[in-house]
């Protein structure tokens, strides 16, 4: 069987100094152990190819296609508000695009393919927890709707990977939109380059939002699909957990799923990353950070927009993220709570479950899911003594459940069953993946054999922090 991917890659065609040329680094014995069928068959690609040896050897990097052009890109960033101006994909190589079936430009990432020029003290490589991490939970995010780059196949790499303790090591597949970032553009700002930031803009106009009229047109683009994309986040209780510069991607896609977290316990100012030490990126702080990134996108763009006379126009387009995410957040939230969402009742009605919510500790996912069932919601929520007003109040709106079942996720990737995933994997076990990526592939009508993976955690089972693995 032969494999055949059919790479078409943009990226490689602009200069040099965008990327550096390297293929994969071989690893020892690589198995195959996730295989994303319906995603190769969107891509255009042959599924039983991949899984043959050959293509295992490609997806390892132990082997490179024909036509791939392997590549580590280069980018900038802000991680956690401090400037780092040489990043790069430090672990990951670009094997290249392809087109897939619906006509849309698709990367095709190797993440934990062996150091790169960009790799500083690290090893290149990524262990088992966080790849598996990775592939359920941006399959989850698709299968809810949520822009975000996908997971093609994950690979055990018969090698180990020193973190705290000897980890088994991994590759992920990842598919994205691009890999284009708010870092690229300041990679090339910062070193005063500006032919490459043309170049750039050119390209992410072309390839991302070709209804954009030049570099002010890209940012109240990337400003507007930003604001869809977190209110998608606030609406399913996901906090990012690194909401740097370098993370934030052109495309508005959800990009990089290292110490991510779904709520359980409700609260704005829930943190799970435990390099967040003082909550940069809590739960509530997600609206304003990627205002705070948009900005910084705005100061990249600048010489192309004309410099400081740019400054009140492209000031104003990123102020304009705040309307717009209040815009899409009422959208959401008046589905979750069924109400037309030009009923003067559905924001202060959404606030005020959530200012509830989180005097209880109630759990965010069954809460809602639970008002769409007409269930009864969490018991510390129905204790509180303002629980009957509000209750009376909202049903006084005359909800519609049915909508709120299509908005309310009935299951989602619960952080304890992804460590127990992860655990039963490196013992050697994988029908915990299986069962919860067959389980989160239905997020609004489950399998009611799956009920089981809807409770929240025991007091034992809460994760607290969530670690990205590099």
């Amino acid at each position: 069987m032969t494999l055949r991917l059919p790479f078409d890659n943009s990226y490689a065609r602009l200069p040099e100094r965008f990327f550096v040329r390297q293929p994969p680094v071989p690893v020892a014995a690589p198995r195959l152990l996730a295989l994303n069928r319906p995603l190769a068959e969107e891509l255009g690609l042959d599924a039983d190819a991949l899984a043959s040896e050959e293509g295992v050897a490609a997806l390892a990097g132990n082997a490179v296609p024909d036509g791939a052009e392997p590549l580590a890109q280069a980018y900038a960033g802000h991680q956690f508000g401090g400037w780092v101006p040489r990043l790069g994909d430090g672990r990951a190589i670009l094997l290249g695009e392809v087109v897939d079936r619906h006509g849309r430009r698709r990367d095709i990432q190797l993440k934990g393919a062996g150091r790169t020029p960009f790799s500083r003290m690290g090893d290149g490589r990524a262990w088992l927890g966080p790849v598996l991490r990775e592939f359920v939970v941006s399959e989850a995010m698709a299968a809810l709707g949520i822009p975000t780059t996908r997971a093609l196949a994950a690979l055990a790499t018969g090698e180990t990977v020193r973190r705290e303790r000897a980890l088994p090591g991994a590759i992920l597949v990842r598919v994205a939109a691009s890999h284009i970032r708010v870092g690229t553009f300041q990679f090339f700002a910062a070193r005063g380059d500006e032919e490459a930031l043309r170049l750039l803009c050119e390209h992410a106009i072309a390839r991302h939002h070709p209804q954009a009229e030049g570099p002010m047109g890209l940012l109240r683009a990337t400003v507007a699909a930003q604001a869809r994309l977190v209110a998608d986040w606030m609406a399913v209780g996901f906090v990012h957990g690194v909401m740097n510069t370098d993370n934030t991607a052109i495309s508005g896609e959800t990009i990089d799923y290292g110490p991510c977290a779904f709520l359980d316990a409700y609260h704005p100012d829930a943190v799970f990353s435990s390099i967040d030490a003082w909550g940069r990126y809590a739960y509530g702080r997600q609206p304003g950070i990627a205002a705070w990134n948009l900005a910084q996108f705005a100061s990249a763009l600048l010489p192309l927009m004309g410099g400081e006379a740019a400054i009140p126009e492209a000031t104003e387009a990123v102020q304009g993220f705040a309307p717009l995410f209040e815009a899409e957040w009422n959208r959401r939230f008046a589905a979750k709570i069924g109400l037309p969402e030009d009923s003067p009742q559905a924001r202060p009605l959404a606030v005020r479950l959530l200012d509830l919510m989180a005097a209880a500790g109630a759990d965010f996912t069954l809460t809602f899911r639970a008002l769409s069932e007409e269930a009864p919601v969490p018991e510390a929520l129905a204790a509180l003594p303002e629980w009957g007003d509000w209750h009376a109040a909202w049903t006084a709106q005359d909800p519609d459940r049915a909508r709120m079942r299509a908005a309310n996720p009935a299951i989602i990737p619960r952080n304890h069953r992804i460590e127990a995933m992860i655990a039963a994997a490196e013992a050697g076990d994988l029908a915990p993946l299986e069962t919860l990526r067959a389980a989160l592939s239905r997020p609004f009508d489950p399998d009611p054999a799956h009920d089981p993976l809807r409770a929240p955690p025991r007091e034992e089972e809460r994760v607290l922090r969530t670690f990205c693995g590099t």
